[in-house]
């Protein structure tokens, strides 16, 4: 997901997302100990997805 988009999404929306991309993350991670995933760079790129949703959320409380 894009800088451009995550600054779209309402705060409410954010929220939800971050919620949903953890899980799975955390889903990615045990499938990948189990049997190795097809791209294993995917857990990487779903971290950074993370960090990107959460920066844009603290910078949003920030402003308040």
């Amino acid at each position: 997901m894009k800088t451009k988009e995550i600054k779209q999404l309402e705060t409410k929306e954010l929220v939800e997302k971050i919620a949903s991309a953890e899980v799975s993350l955390d889903k990615m991670k045990l499938n990948h100990q189990v049997t190795a995933l097809e791209n294993p760079s995917q857990i990487k790129l779903a971290r950074r997805d993370i960090a990107r949703m959460k920066t844009e959320l603290r910078q949003r409380e920030l402003n308040k």
